[in-house]
């Protein structure tokens, strides 16, 4: 998704909010902004550093912790609907598109722990098929 104010492309991210743990912030930004739910993960994938601008003009250097979410569901409406570009992509185009080398380095590296993931996946059910029934 991109960006209200300068329309780069992005991640949902927020600061954060009290009563709530990081990965649960990651779930509601999500919503607010992009419009999807789904199951998040609560350990973190990584972070990165990006530079902010606040409104008094002030730059700072915020740090944002990043999750995973399994996206299971879409709005028809959400809080930012109509303010920002929303496109499906892959992970090699989503690192293509964004500004910041950290962040496209954790696009990539999920990339690969999904690649994984469906590997140990595949070789479980190879097995399976390979034990003999008694």
């Amino acid at each position: 998704m991109t960006s209200r104010d300068t329309g780069r492309w992005v991640i949902p991210k927020g600061w954060p909010m009290n009563g709530k743990c990081a990965h649960e912030v990651a779930m509601q930004e999500a919503l607010e902004e992009a419009g999807v739910r789904g199951s998040v993960e609560a350990e973190t994938l990584g972070s990165y550093t990006y530079p902010k601008v606040l409104r008094d003009g002030v730059q700072v250097v915020c740090r944002v912790q990043v999750y995973a979410l399994e996206v299971t569901d879409m709005a028809k409406n959400f809080k930012e609907k109509g303010e920002r570009t929303i496109e499906w992509v892959s992970l090699d185009e989503a690192a293509g598109r964004v500004r910041e080398p950290e962040l496209r380095h954790l696009f990539l590296a999920f990339k690969q722990k999904m690649a994984d993931r469906l590997a140990a996946r595949q070789a479980k059910r190879v097995q399976a098929k390979q034990i003999p029934a008694e």
